[in-house]
């Protein structure tokens, strides 16, 4: 019988402080000094932030980290994406409103994010958004596009190797885990180096240790493989 392991390990968590850079501390300055500005005392709309690049470029990561810091300075955010039934609405209170994967927005939740943009205009609330491409050339209808290339717009990189080894080291030391370099190794020539997959490979490989009372190997994880039926 197969152990199930109880869901007692940390969940990940989307910070500033957890984002490694690399090539991308622009957008992390940028963003960080929004989401350490005090309230607005008048209803002028600041520009919005756009970021783009690759899956596993650091987007959504810096936009939770970004929801999170407006959180801990005790106002509200709005987090609407491709997943976010209709209707779409939100706290006028609200000192943020998120828009991620914005190319994956069919054609009502377009209408939906251009109304927001509207509303959040007139109330003086900042967005920020994500998308895997540059504003131009997102499918989207004109008026929501230009609105989104209006602002602030950052290109985010994918981490380079060495970033990459950081970030999962950092992540599995706040783990409690030891990654020794040959299960580091195996991670980076075997498996995509998106950062995103990376982190939920990890989490998996740190289940399934806990579960099996083992510690994290190169031969541990063939096994969880062999059990998934997944192929290396």
């Amino acid at each position: 019988m197969r152990q199930i392991p109880l869901a007692i390990g940390p969940a990940p968590l989307h910070t500033f402080d957890g984002f490694v850079p690399g090539a991308n501390g622009a957008a992390l300055l940028h963003l960080r000094a929004i989401g350490g500005s005090p309230p607005r005392a008048d209803a002028t709309a600041p520009a919005p932030v756009y970021l783009w690049g690759p899956r596993g470029s650091g987007k959504t990561h810096l936009l939770r980290a970004l929801t999170e810091a407006v959180h801990e300075r005790g106002q509200r955010a709005g987090w609407f994406d491709a997943t976010s039934p209709l209707p779409w609405t939100f706290d006028e209170q609200a000192a943020l409103l998120v828009l991620d994967g914005c190319d994956g927005l069919d054609e009502a939740q377009q209408q939906a994010a251009f109304a927001l943009f509207i509303e959040a205009g007139a109330l003086g609330i900042q967005i920020a958004a994500a998308g895997g491409m540059p504003p131009v050339d997102l499918p989207l209808r004109e008026d929501l596009r230009t609105r989104l290339g209006w602002g602030h717009v950052f290109a985010l990189e994918p981490l380079s190797e060495s970033d990459t080894r950081a970030a999962l080291r950092r992540e599995s030391d706040r783990r409690g885990i030891f990654l020794s370099d040959e299960v580091m190794d195996y991670l980076l020539t075997r498996f995509s180096r998106d950062l995103q997959h990376l982190m939920a490979l990890l989490e998996r490989l740190d289940e399934f240790a806990l579960s099996q009372h083992r510690a994290v190997t190169v031969p541990l994880l063939k096994r969880m493989f062999e059990q998934e039926g997944a192929t290396l």
